[in-house]
């Protein structure tokens, strides 16, 4: 990358198929994914935004079962992250 390009930016969408809200298990293994990497990472939900990383902060999103989620990574590892986090999102448990 050169001194004066921007960082690798990446936007998914997921839907929750969940079949309860987005509660703390899964809220967990969002924070433990995204942890695993360098991008800055933001979830959106309904006008709502996130860390990733802060399982109360993703609970309290509201996310439930059929909803989207709008992930938003920036950074050397974006595309991997948003891919990643996104996987989460599509897991049933």
């Amino acid at each position: 990358m050169s001194p004066n390009s921007e960082p690798a930016t990446m936007t998914a969408e997921a839907v929750v198929v969940l079949p309860a809200n987005l509660h703390a298990r899964p809220a967990g293994r969002l924070a433990k994914a995204a942890a695993g990497f360098r991008a800055t990472i933001e979830l959106e939900h309904c006008g709502r935004t996130a860390n990733p990383t802060g399982i109360l902060a993703v609970m309290a999103l509201g996310a439930t079962a059929g909803t989207a989620v709008i992930i938003r990574a920036q950074g050397p590892d974006a595309e991997r992250a948003a891919q990643a986090l996104a996987q989460v999102l599509g897991e049933a448990e």
